[in-house]
């Protein structure tokens, strides 16, 4: 059984520890805890693990946020992976920071990035973990939120956080989105 991970965010060392990075972040602990490594591929870095007898391909585009579908759609389709396999980490300004939420579809939201996996994916039937980063910034000043560092306090907070988020990706591939949803979405 394969699954197809995209955690989103932007290529380039000045989003590296955005809060719009949080996608990249996970996958990258991910990688870390089960020892592989992302290597450049079409669209993504792209890494495999495997997990309980499943075959987790994890990538993060790299055609920067709003342009993620692209990557997502080539994938899909050249793993051969239904697109009920497959599972999106993505940051959400309406969720508290530290928050994580599991849903099996959902409306982009206003963000760019599942915008555009809706254009390619025809619909918004795909699995997404969103990773609160709260919404602590004024009116207008959205993007430049999310495209800065997260505060020391947050950053302090992030390692428990993320090991919860990889929690729930390998439960998400062995017990499926109902039953993961039902166990960490509080």
């Amino acid at each position: 059984m394969k699954y197809l991970i995209a955690g989103l965010g932007n290529v380039g060392p000045e989003y590296e520890l955005t809060r719009h990075n949080a996608g990249f972040l996970v996958l990258d602990r991910l990688a870390d805890v089960h020892k592989v490594t992302f290597e450049l591929q079409r669209h993504a870095e792209k890494a495999e693990l495997k997990y309980k007898g499943k075959q987790l391909h994890l990538i993060k585009p790299t055609t920067y946020m709003n342009l993620s579908g692209k990557a997502i759609a080539y994938w899909l389709q050249e793993l051969g992976i239904p697109k009920e396999n497959l599972l999106v980490v993505v940051d959400e300004i309406a969720l508290p920071f530290g928050t994580l939420r599991m849903r099996a579809k959902g409306s982009s939201a206003g963000h760019n990035g599942l915008k555009n996996i809706e254009l390619l994916l025809n619909g918004q039937d795909y699995s997404r973990l969103r990773f609160g980063v709260g919404d602590d910034f004024h009116k207008g000043q959205q993007a430049n939120f999310v495209l800065s560092n997260f505060s020391k306090q947050e950053f302090g907070e992030l390692p428990l956080i993320m090991d919860k988020a990889c929690d729930m990706i390998l439960s998400f591939c062995t017990i499926g989105v109902d039953r993961t949803m039902s166990l960490f979405n509080s």
